[in-house]
């Protein structure tokens, strides 16, 4: 028999809701699930129940678990799917052990692509000379670098009904290296990244922070500044497995907390998933029969590949018809809906394939900037290539990466669908657990810059055990601590807090202001010109799906509208009422979730996305006239436009949070330190930036 943890890769994510979460969906574009407060699924005729509700009774985002569960395969049978251990049945005990970390004040200052040494060793961050963040600590003092990241330590259970913080109050007596950061002058104290619970059948849920940021300088861009942290984490799970007969297993998968994924259902063109797919073709022999370069050592790809459509295929044509409910991308939609069978993998459509795959843009052979045709926006039609959405790096003029672009075995596969060259039906999952793809798919895959949950460092095969599973570090964490400086993308393996570290600081800067860029569609050489995006310029979105731009206002009643400011059904800008790095800081956790609303079975054939849960009541809503100059005076022919501005008094309140936190029956010492956390401190949020839709020029990703 043989053990393994899924999902390899567990993705968490932070909410303000002091004790309200639900698990994480566990396919593509799934729903997150309910559960009890131990994290065991609410099953409903069996099924694990779906949630239709994403913020408690108090209007704060609940926090999504990551949830792990050890399963037991059969390896005489090869079509053996597994099955979730039980405890006195197959194993005698589950021993679960988390470290999760911050590293991003510690880490390099955030470089779009330099530093990324898949695009060669001399783009190391040392020969890039990409200054670290916080240098007023010095680079060569490891110690006191040591003490920019938040580090609470390893937490270990056992058993069902377990409970463990990940909190300054609890770093381990046994464990020296334990650090979180220091009083801050704006913002809010981070004092814990989150907690582990061990649910009715000794599995693993892992909780993130509760989406708080402290920082002592001015924010002006995207990458946020010196001085910040914020409790977005990462790191290794380990389960050591004592079966009823045999010597004791250890096992190994990661957990990665992120921000809220406000539109959960809608996924992006390319997901982690792809990403991680594609590095296991091409560097990790997944399937010998479509790359390995001893066979076809010109391209390594097999000429006569079969792809599945449901597999390879059908994510690509279906995913972009999701945009049209959070961006304004008609010229996106056509191609979720082409005009013949995309099934039909017959010669008499072999042409209308063709010209679909010649739509999009080509990625090229490698990572190597420049070796696609990432720089193109229009194709040989004269129109905008897909997909639409902005590259890796069409900010700055170094390593230029303006447009997104397939992962290099999305291509491929899509050019064998266009031959001809691909199935329907039953495929091949070829050794990949669906739980490990479900919850990859639901992360940014690309653009890159840095991206949403991680960013470039996990297209690196560096960091990888095997396929969607990553590399632990052996060390002894106890003895040594967290490294600041190491790039694990050289080899050796992941420490706590490597998969976010290069990510902005705090993460509420990177949402405030990466939803579009104006990208400059004829110079391939530049991005910048007098320090503005070279015009002329394209409107290009980031990631849709996690950072939503344009959606329609809910459906709702007369009172709820005036709270609204719109009718139910219009366009609305999402982030309106936020409008500076500040606001987004101290008021994300107000913005809505994108949901579909239809009940019936046939939902995800005929959806309806709308803004749900959005806290209407801490916003004003008004318009402003615009009108020619003589308006002013005789107040005639005024064109009226909608507006909105966040409330002075809609900020959370220590008491509130206290309040809250009492009635979860949570430890009155615990409850405290949580209730202090949520405090907002005197001094306010020094953070510049004009928001989204209301500035004229885009400078910055």
């Amino acid at each position: 028999m043989r053990f393994q943890i899924h999902p390899s890769v567990g993705v968490a994510r932070v909410g303000n809701s002091p004790e309200e979460f639900y698990l994480a969906p566990e396919t593509t574009g799934g729903l997150p699930l309910e559960c009890k407060p131990d994290g065991t699924p609410i099953l409903s005729k069996g099924k694990a129940t779906p949630t239709a509700k994403f913020k408690d009774d108090e209007g704060r985002v609940r926090r999504q678990a990551a949830r792990f569960r050890v399963f037991v395969f059969d390896e005489s049978d090869p079509n053996d799917t597994g099955r979730e251990v039980v405890l006195g049945k197959d194993v005698k005990t589950l021993e679960w052990t988390v470290h999760v970390a911050n590293k991003k004040a510690a880490w390099y200052a955030f470089s779009e692509l330099e530093g990324d040494l898949m695009l060669g060793k001399n783009n190391s961050y040392a020969k890039m000379k990409v200054p670290f963040r916080n240098e007023s600590v010095p680079p060569t003092d490891a110690r006191k670098r040591r003490q920019l990241i938040i580090d609470p330590g390893p937490r270990t259970l056992s058993g069902p009904g377990g409970r463990a913080e990940f909190s300054k109050a609890t770093i381990p007596s046994s464990y020296r290296f334990g650090s979180f950061p220091p009083v801050a002058e704006q913002g809010f104290q981070i004092e814990t990244l989150g907690e582990m619970l061990t649910d009715s059948a000794g599995q693993l849920c892992v909780l993130g922070g509760f989406g708080h940021a402290g920082g002592n300088e001015a924010i002006t861009s995207f990458a946020g500044a010196d001085s910040w942290h914020d409790d977005i984490s990462d790191g290794p799970v380990t389960c050591k497995v004592t079966p009823l007969k045999g010597d004791s297993v250890s096992l190994e998968a990661w957990v990665l907390v992120g921000s809220p994924k406000f539109a959960p259902e809608l996924v992006n063109i390319v997901t982690l998933d792809d990403l991680a797919f594609d590095i296991a073709v091409r560097y990790q022999q997944l399937d010998p029969q479509m790359f390995d370069k001893k066979r076809w050592p010109k391209s390594g790809w097999n000429p006569d590949y079969v792809a599945s459509y449901e597999r390879d295929i059908e994510p690509i044509i279906k995913r972009p018809a999701g945009y049209q409910w959070v961006a304004n991308v008609p010229s996106m939609t056509v191609f979720s809906a082409p005009p013949f069978d995309p099934k039909d993998n017959s010669a008499a459509l072999r042409s209308a394939r063709k010209t679909y795959f010649s739509y999009f843009r080509n990625p090229g052979s490698s990572e190597i900037a420049g070796d696609g045709a990432e720089n193109e926006l229009v194709g040989p039609a004269k129109v905008p290539l897909m997909p639409l959405n902005s590259g890796s790096n069409s900010v700055s003029d170094a390593l230029i990466d303006k447009f997104l672009t397939l992962t290099v075995t999305q291509y491929f596969l899509l050019g064998q669908w266009a031959d001809g060259k691909f199935k329907t039906g039953a495929f091949d999952h070829l050794g990949l657990h669906p739980l490990d793809r479900g919850s990859l798919g639901n992360c940014v895959g690309s653009p890159m810059c840095p991206g949403i949950e991680v960013t470039w460092s996990t297209r690196n095969p560096a960091i990888y055990s095997e396929a969607l599973r990553i590399a632990h570090r052996a060390a002894d964490y106890a003895k040594i601590g967290l490294t600041p400086s190491r790039d694990e993308c050289e080899g050796g393996g992941c420490e706590p807090g490597d998969l976010t570290k290069r990510m902005a600081i705090p993460w509420q800067a990177d949402f405030a202001q990466c939803t579009v860029q104006f990208i400059n569609f004829t110079d391939p050489k530049v991005n910048k010109q007098n320090d503005i995006p070279k015009p002329p310029t394209y409107y290009g979105y980031w990631w849709p799906p996690q950072s939503p731009m344009v959606v329609l206002s809910g459906i709702a009643d007369a009172g709820q509208q005036a709270d609204m400011g719109v009718p139910s059904g219009m366009q609305v800008s999402y982030p309106r009422g936020i409008n500076n790095f500040a606001e987004m800081i101290l008021g994300w956790s107000y913005l809505g979730f994108i949901h579909n609303r239809n009940t019936a079975p046939e939902r995800v054939d005929y959806p309806y996305f709308e803004e749900v849960e959005r806290n209407n009541e801490k916003f004003i809503a008004t318009s402003v006239a615009v009108g020619a100059v003589d308006n002013f005076i005789n107040n005639t022919d005024s064109t009226f436009m909608p507006m909105w501005f966040l409330k002075s008094d809609a900020l959370p309140t220590a008491a509130s949070r206290a309040k809250a936190i009492a009635k979860s029956g949570r430890p009155a010492a615990l409850a405290k330190t949580l209730a202090a956390e949520g405090q907002p401190l005197a001094k306010p949020i020094r953070a510049f930036g004009v928001g989204r839709m209301h500035r004229s020029i885009r400078d910055e990703g």
